[in-house]
């Protein structure tokens, strides 16, 4: 069998492969709640074969939303519109996986399909960000710094999203400390000018990190405990693998037991090259650096492709987002790619449509 329909486990889970679904905003929520487009959305994917499937960026608080679009898990009503997605991703036999996240001094833009650009100005429905420090990410609004009974507040808020999360039935819980978000903020020399215990050293800017760390798994502890890194800001003075490497170590002690390795969205003036796997190399750095287990993540649109990034020991899982996306059977076809159609688990009404071996 290929490494990639290898079972793996993840804490105390099991997923049947290690093709995965990353979290993908659809920008497509009323008031926070999910609805038939992200049931149908996620679904197919567990349909496709994926191991896993990560639901998108759901805010911790009203405030902590990409846009006002955005799904949440600040209520109970969010929480229920979540639990018969949840069923038909596990039904399928995928493991339901959410990212609880806090977009910070990004929250309160338009969906990137609106014709505006930017921040949402209060009057429209935005409202006012927060952040490490009263930097604005570039076009944006100024964020307000947070203090420290504001950042109290944002760790509560992702222990209450984490309890409704189970509640709901999800079983992968992934921190989102990725893409110039609000934990990524905190982490960055580059938005982190703080001069308290959450600012300076390494230690202190991973402190909130390492807080929401702590009170997601009391607040759900059977659930396994994920975390989303940009492995680096690709901009002069800013985050980078290394220290990626360090905080997953610190995270992976307190019992975070996944690391889903991306990169940039913290500056604009960012440098990235993009092309096929050009992550990989970050998920390899952190995977050693750390010894902990690691998905690879961008331009990863094949099954041999993604065979050879495990094969390499480059990264324990692979998983994608547009590729899913243009084919949301992509397990499917990737076992056949790899000469095997079984690999992944045919649907009984898809099997008339599965090549020969």
């Amino acid at each position: 069998m290929s490494l990639l329909f290898t079972p793996i486990d993840v804490g105390t889970l099991t997923a049947r492969n290690r093709l995965w679904v990353a979290p993908m905003c659809q920008y497509s929520a009323h008031d926070g709640v999910p609805n038939d487009w992200h049931h149908v959305h996620l679904a197919q994917f567990a349909s496709g074969g994926a191991g896993v499937v990560i639901a998108e960026a759901t805010a911790v608080s009203p405030e902590g939303r990409i846009s006002p679009e955005d799904v949440g898990l600040w209520n109970d009503a969010q929480r229920d519109a979540w639990a018969p997605i949840v069923r038909a991703i596990r039904e399928r036999g995928a493991v339901a996986g959410i990212q609880l996240a806090h977009a910070g001094r990004k929250a309160s833009t338009w969906a990137p399909f609106a014709a505006q650009r930017g921040s949402v100005p209060v009057a429209d429905g935005g409202w006012h960000t927060v952040a490490p420090s009263a930097i604005a990410y570039e076009g944006y609004a100024e964020p307000g710094a947070l203090d420290e009974a504001g950042i109290d507040a944002i760790v509560d808020d992702f222990a209450s999203a984490a309890a409704r999360a189970v509640d709901a039935g999800f079983e992968m819980l992934e921190i989102h400390a990725a893409h110039g978000y609000l934990l990524h903020q905190f982490l960055s020399p580059l938005s982190n000018h703080r001069g308290d215990q959450y600012g300076g050293s390494l230690e202190n800017r991973a402190r909130l990190l390492l807080r929401v760390v702590d009170a997601v798994r009391a607040a759900a502890p059977d659930a396994a405990t994920t975390v989303r890194f940009s492995a680096t800001d690709a901009a002069d003075g800013g985050w980078d693998a290394a220290q990626t490497a360090t905080v997953a170590g610190w995270a992976a002690a307190r019992g975070a037991v996944f690391f889903d390795i991306s990169s940039g969205g913290l500056v604009a003036h960012q440098r990235i090259v993009t092309g096929p796997g050009y992550q990989v190399p970050l998920a390899a750095d952190v995977r050693e650096g750390a010894g902990v287990l690691v998905g690879a993540v961008g331009e990863i649109t094949s099954g041999p492709q993604a065979e050879a990034i495990l094969a390499a020991g480059d990264a324990d899982v692979i998983l994608a987002g547009r590729e899913w996306l243009r084919d949301p059977h992509f397990a499917l076809r990737a076992g056949a790619e790899l000469g095997d159609p079984t690999a992944a688990p045919w649907p009984p009404q898809y099997v008339r449509a599965r090549p020969h071996a």
